[in-house]
Parts: structure tokens; sequence; C-alpha cells
């Protein structure tokens, strides 16, 4: 992706959450510099991998294949592993009218999808085979706003404004909007996006960047090189 491109989804981004009534934290505004100038106290942010976050999936084709994340806080996999502590995660998303966010599972991860605005989202499901694996011929069960619901492979949930479904690692999902764009809330365990998402086509989880302007924020992917 061009990182001109990301840019502008960035401020795009930015409005849509402002118009439904949600606040970026202060970190969000911050140039490069300010970044580099913060870093130290700034450390489990940088840790966290909290922040700006926008994928192609690695298939430069965005508007078609693509999603817009900000990582609002993020807990310690060592608090989750013991049992106590910062065991958490809350992330917003931007999910663009039929931009599909493809098939994948978790390992470790539950999480809570929330449509928090705008038009509807589509989340498509399929369950595990017996070591984990996707399951074209196999549904299973969810909660949506707490209540179960059983689903059959490649069922859609079609859920308007508020309403949510809880995912289980092994709760194969794809999501996109239908009718608009959406924005989401995600409330998870421990966020791990390095390692803890499993695909069901073999894609990278992370946008190649084409330098072609200077960043407007950083990328939770940028940090490494940017901050070290």
């Amino acid at each position: 992706m061009k990182r001109s491109t990301i840019n502008q989804i960035m401020q795009a981004a930015d409005e849509m959450i402002r118009h439904h009534g949600f606040t970026l934290p202060p970190f969000a505004d911050w140039t490069p510099d300010q970044f580099a100038a913060n870093k130290t106290r700034a450390a489990r942010v940088i840790s966290g991998r909290c922040g700006w976050d926008i994928t192609d999936y690695g298939q430069g084709r965005f508007d078609d294949l693509g999603l817009f994340l900000f990582t609002l806080r993020n807990g310690l996999l060592s608090d989750l592993q013991r049992g106590g502590g910062m065991c958490y995660a809350e992330k917003l998303l931007i999910s663009r009218q039929d931009q599909l966010s493809p098939m994948h599972t978790h390992v470790i991860k539950a999480e809570d999808i929330i449509n928090r605005g705008g038009a509807t989202l589509v989340v498509e499901l399929f369950g595990s085979d017996d070591k984990g694996g996707f399951a074209a011929d196999r549904g299973g069960l969810v909660r949506c706003d707490g209540i179960d619901r059983s689903f059959g492979p490649g069922e859609k949930l079609r859920l308007a404004p508020g309403e949510s479904v809880t995912l289980m690692p092994g709760d194969w999902h794809a999501f996109w909007g239908e009718g608009g764009d959406v924005l989401i809330g995600e409330v998870s365990t421990v966020n791990d996006d390095e390692t803890d998402n499993v695909f069901r086509e073999p894609i990278g989880r992370f946008a190649e960047i084409e330098e072609d302007e200077a960043p407007l924020h950083l990328l939770v992917s940028d940090y490494q090189r940017w901050l070290s």
C-alpha cells in the first residue's frame, strides 16, 4: 500500500469514529517525531502494539480485501497465562461496504465483535474439524448479545448497530459491511496479531508499505523500524 493511501484512510477513519461519538486517545494524534520523543513513557503502548493498523493482507486490493483497526488497549500474555492482571484488549475497526476481512480463527483469543454504528455487519461462520482446522461441513454455537445461537456451515449472521457476536477460538469467521461502512468494536482477551491469527488461505497479516510521502501517524507495524 502507498503511504499516501494509508494517510487518507487514517483521516477518513478518524472522521467516521468521531461521527459515531468516539474519540481516539491522545497518542493517536502523535506525529512520528512526537512518538519518538515519547517512546520511553509510551513503552507499554509500543510493546502492546496499540495504535493505528491498516492492512490489505499483503494482496494490494484494500477496497476489496482489507481492514482498518485501532488498538486502544492491550494486556499482557504473561498475565493471561498466570490467570490474573490485564488479560484483555480493545479495538475499534472499520469494515467498508463489501470489503472482506478473510476467513480466519484464533488459537487463544476470544472476542466480542460489536456493531457500533453504520450499516449492517455480516459475519460468515464455519466450525472446526477435530484438529481445529477449517471445516467446510461443520457449524457450531456462538452467543449473540449473550443468547446462544447455533449456526450451520457458511451461515451469515447479520448484525445491526448495537448487536454483537461472541467468537471463541476455533470459530472460523469472515466479515464485511453490507449496505455501507460499519464501525466495529472488538473486546477480547489479550491480542497478538503476529502469531494468533490463523487464516484459511496463506495470506499476510500486515501490508507492505510504499513510502511515497511522509507518514501522518505511525502504524503498529512501523514501531520496530521507526522507534528502535
